[in-house]
């Protein structure tokens, strides 16, 4: 299982909540550029379609590839009292050939992205991931060189952690207080459901822009 958030940040404020993260995470950020391609189920796997993610890490010498299957959020009143979307994930390290498998199984490609940024990965409480990132769709299959932004001006965070049936009310919390502090830049909620951009956020990037950082938790 993991627990997520996501939001909106105007790409003019993220070198500030760069300098906010560095501050609160007290670790170095990573590059991130990774190519995501949707694959979904074809009509000789079941009627129920199925989607799965194959992620290309091309910020590394040689290519890493991942798989990744996000199932159905957690539903009901607990699920509603909490910040937080939780859901069941799936993931795995693959070979290269993985495109080539799920295309044999029957898998057809949906749609793919490039994003590029940078992430955050540190632990309080729980193993907490932020990544910040612009979303690029390609305009021809697999042409990255070409990708164009979806939302220019735009940007993407999105903030993780890993959970188990167990533990997830107290991975929520954590990634709930660790979002307070993200609040004077970032609105984040559970996806799917947008609440735009802190309209104060301007003068929240100012006030760190000029003292150069924030406080490490």
């Amino acid at each position: 299982m993991e627990c997520v958030v996501q939001g909106i940040i105007e790409t003019q404020h993220v070198e500030a909540l760069e300098i906010l993260l560095q501050g609160l995470c007290g670790v170095q950020r990573e590059r991130l550029r990774v190519h995501e391609l949707c694959l979904k189920s074809g009509p000789n796997l079941g009627v129920v379609s199925s989607e799965v993610r194959l992620l290309c890490d091309l910020d590394q010498p040689e290519p890493t590839w991942t798989v990744k299957h996000v199932g159905g959020a957690m539903r009901g009143a607990g699920a509603d009292q909490i910040s937080v979307m939780v859901r069941t994930m799936v993931e795995s390290k693959v070979s290269k050939n993985a495109l080539r498998l799920f295309y044999s199984l029957g898998y057809k490609l949906d749609h793919e992205l490039l994003k590029v940024g940078f992430a955050f990965h540190f632990q309080r409480t729980a193993h907490i991931s932020i990544s910040v990132s612009s979303v690029n769709k390609m305009p021809k299959v697999h042409a990255i060189d070409e990708a164009v932004p979806v939302t220019p001006g735009m940007q993407i965070v999105d903030v993780t952690a890993p959970a188990t049936p167990e533990n997830y009310n107290e991975v929520a919390a954590a990634v709930s207080s660790f979002c307070e502090y993200l609040a004077p830049l970032v609105h984040l909620s559970k996806p799917f459901i947008s609440t735009g951009v802190v309209p104060t956020a301007a003068a929240a990037a100012a006030s760190l822009m000029s003292d150069g950082g924030g406080t490490a938790l």
